[in-house]
């Protein structure tokens, strides 16, 4: 890509690794550099919190915040109702409209802490596709949007292309959700002036589709830019843990466990991930990413605390960089470890340290706590544990105890 972007937005995407693909290079270039350009992001609300999966594009908005443009938060409280088919293996359980709201409640709080809501030019909108969406007319919206879409064109995405050569159903209900995406570009232009769409490359289609019917339609000219689909060195997917998704609301995610994620990036991501998630000087990013050794271990560090940061405020980073050093350096026992607390119900006659390795997060199951211990790889107060069988009593927990999965993941457990 030998591209060279006059606007300060195109030349931070290019330059940090935000960029996968984009409609029209150039005509982008030339509106950013022109003036102000809304543009904007849409989430689907099937669950409370979005999770670090979704960080690229919140880190895409807050870029394009300070560099001068508009950022608009499309909740999508009447697209979730439909499901999202892009790359499933399977149609989403639907959910009912109160479930919708509280998920978008829960979703907006995160939003806040990089952008900046409010009325004027560049300060960020928050807008619920509910609101057109809900009210459609369905032989009004069959006659005036449902004839710009071509069949043929829409089986040939990929990502319904995907379903239908495993033979997996594909609902004409999740069919319908590219037009309801395409349908929100549209409107997005023709109540604020939208002009561009972003999202991860696995929308692509959904963009594309909105761009031809607001040519179609309304005689536009907007375009669409997709962010690479991340999945780590290692090949997992990004935003997963051994514990399950690393979300991004602090009720659902402690700021320590959070910042815990980004501590333990493997080396050869530690600067891709510099650039994405942080807004350090790419100079900086590159010095840091390219450190060898124990000192890649410093990277990794302002890689956690300036994430968390962002997020959280610089008083979580800072207690949980201090709970880190505190539990890996001195082998104590820090304030901000993820807590278990027991009531004497709970705890009754004794409980089987098994059953407290699962309660505490750090495994899955019984199944994989008990391999945890087979593998020498549990620890009760930072010595190994040989016994699955050990019995946890009310004398046991008369002080907290530290439980340990591997050399990085901790909990505390304590009598309430």
């Amino acid at each position: 890509m030998t591209y060279h972007p006059k606007s300060d937005f195109m030349n931070v995407m290019m330059t940090r690794g935000f960029l996968a693909d984009c409609t029209d290079y150039q005509g982008l270039d030339e509106a950013l550099s022109k003036g102000v350009v809304p543009a904007y992001i849409g989430f689907d609300a099937t669950a409370k919190s979005l999770h670090v999966g979704s960080l690229i594009q919140i880190m895409m908005m807050r870029w394009l915040q300070k560099t001068g443009h508009k950022p608009i938060t499309l909740m999508g409280g009447g697209t979730t109702k439909v499901g999202d088919p892009s790359f499933r293996a399977d149609e989403r359980p639907l959910l009912g409209p109160d479930q919708i709201d509280d998920n978008i409640a829960g979703i907006k709080q995160v939003f806040s802490a990089y952008l900046t809501y409010g009325d004027a030019p560049t300060d960020a909108l928050m807008i619920n596709n509910a609101e057109w969406l809900d009210g459609l007319n369905y032989l009004d919206f069959l006659r005036d949007i449902g004839r710009h879409f071509s069949i043929n064109r829409m089986l040939s995405f990929e990502s319904v292309k995907s379903r239908l050569d495993r033979e997996q159903s594909l609902s004409f209900l999740e069919f319908n959700y590219m037009i309801l995406q395409a349908y929100d570009f549209l409107e997005l232009n023709r109540r604020y002036g939208c002009l561009l769409q972003m999202g991860g490359s696995d929308q692509w289609g959904n963009i594309v589709n909105g761009i031809d019917l607001t040519r179609r339609v309304l005689d536009q000219e907007i375009y669409g830019l997709t962010s690479p689909l991340l999945t780590t060195s290692d090949g997992k997917k990004m935003g997963k843990s051994q514990s399950g998704a690393v979300w991004l609301n602090a009720d659902m995610c402690a700021p320590y466990e959070f910042w815990q994620f980004w501590r333990n990036t493997t080396d050869a991501d530690t600067g891709r991930f510099l650039k994405l998630y942080t807004e350090l000087p790419i100079e900086e990013c590159e010095r840091l990413g390219a450190l060898e050794g124990s000192d890649i271990n410093a990277a990794k560090i302002i890689l956690a605390n300036e994430v968390t940061t962002l997020l959280h405020g610089a008083a979580a980073a800072q207690a949980a960089e201090a709970t880190a050093r505190e539990v890996f350096e001195k082998g104590g026992v820090g304030d901000d470890l993820p807590t278990l607390t027991l009531s004497a119900d709970d705890l009754g006659d004794g409980i089987s340290i098994v059953q407290l390795i699962v309660k505490s997060g750090l495994a899955k199951s019984g199944k994989e706590a008990k391999r945890l211990i087979a593998e020498n790889g549990a620890k009760l107060n930072d010595a190994p544990l040989h016994e699955a069988g050990m019995m946890i009593d009310a004398d046991a927990l008369s002080t907290p105890i530290k439980l340990s999965a591997g050399k990085k993941r901790h909990a505390l457990v304590q009598l309430g």
